[in-house]
């Protein structure tokens, strides 16, 4: 995958999957520390110690549609790429937490993306899950909580596309805030 993104989207929508409530996506980026760490976790299904152990494994598949599952092991490729790993841990109904190092200055490290576009198109399209989105910089802290958003709303739903347009706006300018 091009960018780390598109990694979060994948991750997430394996949690949707997994019948999750609520996901939680953190991008903690400290330049000073030379680390870009990225963790998604949700309160699904979780995995036995027997699948997280196959899952970074590409022809491994909890999937009866295809023979492969690239989205974990391409993710951690990506992190150890750049000069960081990937760690998962999961258990029969207590979730999973996906967590990746990246060395933030290293060549390979694949640019972020457009993180706001993809937890807007997730909280858009799945508006019955809780998505909560921390992103650090340094020290200082953005956090997007749906839940906090639907009390906002009352009865305009997160799908309505005024609103995930607005949700991209919101959560794109406070990424660059910090950052700026």
């Amino acid at each position: 995958m091009k960018d780390i993104a598109l990694h979060i989207l994948d991750i997430a929508q394996n949690s949707v999957s997994a019948g999750a409530s609520l996901i939680v996506i953190e991008t903690v980026e400290k330049p000073s520390a030379d680390t870009l760490t990225v963790t998604i976790s949700d309160n699904g299904c979780g995995m036995d110690s027997e699948t997280v152990r196959k899952v970074t494994d590409p022809w491994f598949t909890s999937r009866t549609t295809r023979r492969v599952g690239l989205g974990i092991p391409l993710f951690m490729q990506s992190a150890v790429q750049a000069g960081g790993n990937l760690d998962i841990s999961s258990g029969p109904g207590k979730g999973t937490k996906i967590c990746a190092v990246f060395c933030h200055s290293h060549i390979d490290r694949p640019p972020k993306g457009d993180i706001a576009g993809v937890i807007s198109m997730l909280a858009g399209a799945n508006p019955l899950i809780d998505f909560v989105y921390r992103h650090v910089y340094e020290d200082i802290e953005y956090r997007f909580d749906t839940r906090e958003v639907k009390k906002i709303l009352e009865d305009i739903p997160l799908n309505e596309p005024s609103v995930i347009g607005y949700m991209k706006e919101m959560i794109g300018e406070n990424i660059s805030g910090l950052e700026g």
